[in-house]
């Protein structure tokens, strides 16, 4: 009967004793897997502009390799980028649109500049090489208001009598989704057409009047390289990587310019930045060399944050992108942000970036 009684305590004290091991493996595994995931290493998720998709895409994965952030783009345009850093699936956003101050209040966002560009009118015209057609911004605005419907029309003729125009139809192709490049040209297009400015404005979205739409930068290079007599805009490293025609533009100088870093930086010098979130839009300014219709890229982020750890990531890759991302930029024909004065004022704001206990995230060297 002892044994009996013994043998059944030592059961139940095996059991209980196998039970308290289990629950201490099964604790210790959950320690594990929470310290873990607290140890994880950030993603950073951005979405937004085709525009300066190539310099941010090389920046990610530049910075990827320098730090232990994971880092994603996707180019899905300025619009969507609004829509989705607002909604808060993505951790950044970057557009060609620049919002006002109401718009970044209402959806508490900060607005920096990070990248400028320049956005070229690009031509499928047989026997046209790049650089070679010559167009004033009214021409421009005329062919995508649909007045001019073939490329050996006489006032493209007039300020081309060196070139042998084909009598070949103009096919105009735009973007057919939310677009800061969108924004940008029509911007352009509204400074020096009143018949455009009347009629159809400036915006990221129209109802155009004539042409065939394609989706994002590349779908306006690759529509534009796949058709005969087409015309389009696309940002500059678009056009590089296409081998597509660029056009030359009279400028406000009175001056046929082409697309090069001289122009761009030329725009960008007179670039004030004195409007609340940097607003700029750079179209048709002074400068013998300038040229008149160039992008800002900027970076959109919540003043308050609900992942501190994801929130400084985010912030240490706009910072890494003012500190070393200049010699990328340049390689990918963009022109980063270099006015030193500027990148510490703006960086100096990044202190009303908080979590919801109201702590600073972000500090020099985080």
């Amino acid at each position: 009967m002892l044994q009996a009684l013994l043998h059944r305590s030592h059961c139940k004290i095996s059991k209980s004793f196998a039970r308290l091991i289990a629950f201490a493996c099964w604790l210790s595994v959950g320690i594990a897997l929470t310290s873990r995931a607290l140890a994880a290493d950030p993603e950073v998720i951005g979405a937004g502009a085709t525009f300066p998709a190539p310099a941010i895409e090389a920046w990610a994965r530049q910075f990827s390799r320098e730090s232990r952030v994971k880092l994603v783009y996707r180019s899905v345009g300025s619009a969507e980028g609004i829509l989705r850093v607002t909604a808060r699936s993505a951790d950044f956003a970057m557009t060609d649109v620049p919002l006002t101050r109401a718009e970044l209040a209402q959806d508490d966002l900060m607005q920096f500049p990070v990248i400028a560009g320049a956005i070229v009118p690009v031509v499928n015209i047989p026997g046209i090489g790049d650089n070679e057609l010559r167009l004033s911004g009214q021409l421009l605005a005329d062919l995508y208001l649909g007045k001019i419907t073939t490329w050996d029309d006489p006032a493209i003729k007039a300020l081309n009598s060196q070139l042998s125009l084909p009598h070949l139809p103009v096919r105009v192709v735009h973007r057919a989704d939310g677009s800061g490049t969108s924004f940008v040209f029509t911007y352009y297009l509204s400074a020096v057409s009143t018949a455009w400015d009347e009629h159809l404005g400036i915006g990221s979205r129209l109802v155009w009047p004539v042409g065939s739409g394609a989706k994002g930068s590349e779908g306006v290079s690759e529509a534009v390289r796949d058709t005969a007599g087409a015309i389009g805009y696309v940002e500059y490293a678009y056009s590089l990587e296409h081998k597509l025609a660029r056009v030359q533009l009279r400028n406000r100088s009175g001056r046929f310019v082409h697309a090069s870093e001289a122009g761009v930086g030329a725009a960008l010098a007179s670039a004030r930045w004195s409007r609340p979130g940097y607003y700029e839009v750079l179209v048709d300014r002074e400068g013998n060399e300038s040229w008149p219709i160039v992008g800002i890229s900027f970076f959109l982020i919540h003043k308050s944050q609900e992942d501190s750890r994801v929130a400084v990531a985010t912030l240490n890759f706009l910072h890494w992108i003012y500190a070393h991302g200049a010699d990328l930029a340049h390689r990918l024909n963009y022109l980063p942000l270099g006015d030193p004065s500027l990148i510490r004022q703006i960086e100096s704001s990044w202190g009303e970036i908080r979590d919801d206990r109201g702590n600073v995230l972000w500090r020099r060297g985080n």
